[in-house]
C-alpha cells in the first residue's frame, strides 16, 4: 500500500507499481507531469523527493466517469460537489462530468459555471459539467447550449438524464445544434409512455411480484431512432446506461452501419439482475432498472467487445429517508463511484473478459475522448499528465456505506465482498488518496 515518507519535496517517486498491470516500475512525478517511467525513475528523482511505495499496486490513467449525480446545487442533504469529489478520489477517479438534473437545472451557463467552480475548488477532481438538452428537462425547447459550450465549463456532453428527449423533432435539432462545437447529446433511452407507471423490469419476476413491468423495448426504441437521426445529420449520439442485450444488438449494428454513436454501461448494470427485487429493498430500484442474467452476459460481451465503449457509474445519492420506505415510493439511483473499479475487477477482470489495458480503455481513455476532455484519459508516459490511480487488485473488501466519503449510503453492495482496493490517486501530481484514505 502507498506509504508516504517524511522526507516532502516537488517530485514524487511511485515505487514498484505495475502499470497496466505489467511488470513492476517506478513512476516519477514532477511538476503535475509524469517525468519519467521505469529504471530512470529513480535516477532521475532528486534527494528530497518524496517517496510513495506501491507495492505492486496496478497503475491505471486515472479514472473519468461520465455520467456522475453531484446534486450541487439544490440536493446538498444528498450529496455536495466536493463530498463527491471525495468520494471520486477514493474509487481513483481524477474527473467526474456532473449531471444536469440539479435544482436549479444546469440548463445556463451561470449554473453550469456554478458547479465547475465548486469542482476547481475542492481539488480532488476535476469536474466536466453536463448541460440540460431542454429547459427544465421539460423536453419542450433547447436550453442554452452554445452558452454553456463558450461558458467557462466548455461543456460539450448535454443530456436530459432521468428524463428522455423523447420529442423526435426536437431531438434533431439538438443533434444538429451540438455539432458547431464538437458536442454529443447523451440520450437517456427511456419511451414515457411505454414507461408510465414502471416499477422493475418486465419479466418473469416483475408477473411473480405483481409490480408494473418496464419494457426492454422502451430502452430499445429510442437507441434504435436516435442512432438514425445521429447518421442522418451526421452528428455524435452517446447512450447513457445500456442495459439490455437488444439495445447492445442495435448500437452494434449502428456502429457497422458507421453511425457516430457511443454508449456506457454501469457496473451495477454488469453485475446485478432483477430477482433482487423479490425482496423489495429499495436499495435495488434503479432507472433503467436491473435486468435478466442474459441482459447481464450480453453486457459484459459488449464491453468486451468495444460495442460498449466505455463504464460510468452513474453514481446517484439519495438520503435515507428516500431509500427507507416502500418500494413504490422509492427513489430510483445507487452509489456508483467508490465501488466502481471493483465491480470492473470482479464482473469482467476476473472472469477473463478485459485485461487492464482494456479496462484503462473503458475507464479512462474512451470516456475522456467521448467528452472531449483534455488531459484525462492519457497514457501511464514521460511527459504526459499525472492523473494516475494505484489499485490493490489482489485485496478484498467488505462494502460499508458508511464508511465511504459520499454523503449518501444508498450502495447495492452493502455487505458484499468485492475484490480490490483504491490505494492513491494522484490528480496532476496532488495526491487526492495515499494508502487508501483521502487527503
Amino acid at each position: 500500500m502507498p506509504n508516504e515518507n517524511e522526507s516532502g519535496g516537488t517530485d514524487c517517486l511511485i515505487r514498484g507499481a505495475r502499470p497496466l498491470g505489467g511488470e513492476p516500475a517506478d513512476i516519477l512525478v514532477r511538476g503535475g507531469e509524469i517525468a519519467a517511467v521505469g529504471p530512470q525513475a529513480a535516477a532521475e528523482a532528486g534527494a528530497s523527493a518524496r517517496t510513495v511505495e506501491a507495492d505492486g499496486a496496478i497503475a491505471l490513467p486515472g479514472l473519468v466517469d461520465l455520467h456522475t449525480h453531484l446534486r450541487e446545487p439544490g440536493r446538498e442533504d444528498a450529496e455536495t460537489v466536493a463530498s463527491g469529489c471525495r468520494s471520486a478520489a477514493m474509487g481513483g477517479f481524477t474527473a467526474v462530468h456532473a449531471m444536469a438534473n440539479t435544482d436549479p437545472v444546469a440548463d445556463t451557463a451561470g449554473v453550469v459555471e456554478q458547479v465547475w467552480r465548486l469542482g476547481r475548488d475542492s481539488g480532488r477532481c476535476d469536474v466536466r459539467p453536463v448541460g440540460a438538452v431542454t429547459r427544465g428537462l421539460a423536453g419542450e425547447r433547447l436550453a442554452e447550449l452554445g452558452a454553456m459550450a463558450d461558458s467557462v465549463a466548455r461543456v460539450r456532453v448535454f443530456s436530459d438524464d432521468g428524463m428522455c428527449v423523447s420529442d423526435p423533432l426536437l431531438m434533431r435539432r439538438a443533434l444538429e445544434y451540438v455539432k458547431a462545437f464538437d458536442g454529443v447529446v447523451a440520450q437517456h433511452a427511456q419511451d414515457p409512455r411505454l414507461t408510465q407507471g414502471a416499477q422493475m423490469n418486465e419479466g418473469e419476476v416483475s408477473d411473480r411480484l405483481g409490480l408494473a413491468g418496464w419494457p426492454a423495448v422502451a430502452e430499445e426504441a429510442v437507441i434504435a431512432r436516435d442512432c438514425l437521426l445521429a447518421e442522418h445529420v451526421g452528428s455524435r449520439l452517446h447512450v447513457c446506461h445500456v442495459s439490455t442485450k437488444g439495445s447492445v444488438e442495435i448500437i452494434r449494428w449502428a456502429k457497422q452501419r458507421g453511425c457516430d454513436v457511443t454508449a456506457e454501461v454501469t457496473p451495477h448494470h454488469l453485475l446485478l439482475t432483477d430477482d433482487l427485487v423479490e425482496g423489495y429493498d429499495p436499495i435495488y430500484k434503479v432507472n433503467p432498472p436491473l435486468r435478466t442474467a442474459a441482459d447481464v452476459h450480453a453486457l459484459r460481451e459488449g464491453l468486451a467487445d468495444g460495442t460498449i465503449d466505455c463504464v460510468a457509474t452513474d453514481h446517484a445519492p439519495h438520503p435515507i429517508e428516500a431509500k427507507e420506505t416502500e418500494w413504490a415510493n422509492a427513489a430510483m439511483g445507487m452509489l456508483g463511484l467508490e465501488t466502481a473499479l471493483s465491480v470492473v475487477q470482479h464482473t469482467m477482470v476476473d472472469t477473463g473478459l478485459l485485461d487492464w489495458a482494456a479496462v484503462a480503455d473503458r475507464m479512462s481513455a474512451a470516456p475522456a475522448r467521448i467528452g472531449r476532455l483534455t488531459g484525462h484519459g492519457r497514457p501511464l508516459a514521460a511527459g504526459e499528465p499525472a492523473n494516475i490511480a494505484l489499485y490493490d487488485a489482489s485485496a478484498e473488501r467488505l462494502v460499508d456505506p458508511a464508511a465511504m466519503e459520499s454523503k449518501s449510503t444508498n450502495s447495492p453492495y452493502r455487505g458484499m465482498r468485492l475484490p480490490g482496493r483504491v490505494t492513491g490517486t494522484f490528480l496532476r501530481g496532488v495526491p487526492t488518496v495515499l494508502d487508501g484514505k483521502i487527503q
